[in-house]
C-alpha cells in the first residue's frame, strides 16, 4: 500500500515543469521556478512533493516524504473506518408459521434492526404450499406492521420462485 501511495506522487528531480506553486511549513507561499523550489527544499533538508499535478501551476509541498506518506495512509485508514458496511440478515417463515415461532423471529429481527442491519424476511413455500400465497403475504404484512416503528419497507412482498420476499431497513432515530 505504501508503494502504491509513493507511486502517486512525483518528488524532487522527477517533477518536470518550469514553475510550481510552493506550500508547506516555514515557507513563503507563492509561485517559484522549479530550480528555486528545489533549492528551498534542499536548504530545509526536506523533499519537494508534487501534491496537485493538474493545477496550473502544479502545487508542490516541501515536506519530509516518509512523514507525508505516513499521514496520507492514516487519512485513508480513517476514511475507510468511517464507511459503513451494510449487513443483511435473513428471517425465514413458512406459510403456516405458528405464533410462538413468529414472535421468536420477530424478536430476532428487532435485534438485527437495532444493530443497524437490514432484514430480508421471506416466506418459503415447500411443495404444494405454494397454493397458500395469500397466507404467506399475510405473514409478511403482519411482520412489517409489527416492525413499523423500527423499520421501513424497502421492497413490497414479491414472489421469486418458491420465496415471497420483503426487505426492511432500520429507521434512524435522530432527534
Amino acid at each position: 500500500m505504501a508503494d502504491e501511495l509513493a507511486a502517486k506522487y512525483r518528488l524532487n528531480q522527477n517533477i518536470r515543469v518550469r514553475e510550481v506553486r510552493l506550500v508547506g511549513e516555514n515557507i513563503t507561499v507563492g509561485v517559484y521556478s522549479i530550480a528555486e523550489a528545489l533549492r528551498i527544499a534542499d536548504e530545509l533538508e526536506l523533499d519537494l512533493v508534487e501534491v496537485s499535478p493538474n493545477a496550473d501551476p502544479p502545487v508542490c509541498r516541501v515536506v519530509d516524504f516518509q512523514k507525508f506518506l505516513y499521514d496520507q495512509k492514516k487519512k485513508q485508514k480513517e476514511i475507510k473506518a468511517k464507511t459503513t458496511k451494510v449487513v443483511l440478515k435473513e428471517v425465514r417463515f413458512g406459510p403456516n408459521t405458528d405464533e410462538h415461532d413468529y414472535q421468536f423471529k420477530l424478536k430476532h429481527a428487532q435485534k438485527f434492526l437495532a444493530e443497524g442491519a437490514k432484514v430480508k424476511a421471506y416466506v418459503f413455500f415447500k411443495g404444494r404450499s405454494i397454493l397458500y400465497k395469500e397466507q404467506g403475504e399475510e405473514v409478511l404484512h403482519r411482520f412489517v406492521k409489527d416492525l413499523e416503528d423500527m423499520a421501513k419497507l424497502d421492497q413490497e412482498p414479491r414472489l421469486e420462485g418458491k420465496r415471497m420476499i420483503i426487505l426492511l431497513s432500520p429507521v434512524s432515530k435522530k432527534k
